[in-house]
């Protein structure tokens, strides 16, 4: 389906009905971060495996209006630490495209090493993109990603 296609109004409802199946399965973890009482981004942990893999991938975006400010680094260190806790995962895949350097940098402070390029790896804005992926075990942070996060605050 081309990109125009996927970005209607029809096609976000059709995706939200489908997310809202993933989560209810366990398969999709979605999480809305709020800013001020209105929303201004989410984190979703998504095909979620378990049995012997135990893996997610990490997917999230911010506002705008509110980048910068931590929000996002916090929410991530809150989804990862849940993933790696109650939901019992080993291992948060996040694919990164090359020139965001600010999630790049985002995904590093948390402790993310980055495992290689995926090359044109997903069809984005009508183009098949390349993606560094990163990835983070829970062995990675054993006092947890939060106190991580907290240790890398200035002052």
């Amino acid at each position: 389906m081309p990109w125009a296609q996927r970005h209607t109004p029809a096609a976000y409802r059709a995706m939200r009905r489908v997310v809202n199946g993933r989560a209810r399965h366990g398969t999709s973890l979605p999480f809305a971060v709020r800013v001020e009482g209105r929303l201004a981004g989410q984190v979703t942990l998504d095909n979620v495996v378990r049995g012997a893999l135990r893996s997610g991938y990490l997917g999230y975006w911010i506002d705008r209006a509110v980048a910068g400010r931590g929000m996002t680094s916090l929410a991530v260190a809150l989804v990862c630490d849940h993933a790696f806790g109650d939901v019992g995962l080993h291992r948060v895949e996040a694919d990164i495209r090359p020139e965001n350097l600010p999630s790049q940098r985002l995904v590093e402070r948390l402790g993310f090493q980055r495992e290689g390029l995926l090359r044109r790896y997903l069809d984005i804005d009508g183009a098949w993109r390349d993606h560094y992926a990163y990835a983070l075990l829970a062995e990675d942070v054993p006092g947890g990603v939060l106190a991580s996060w907290r240790r890398g605050i200035p002052g």
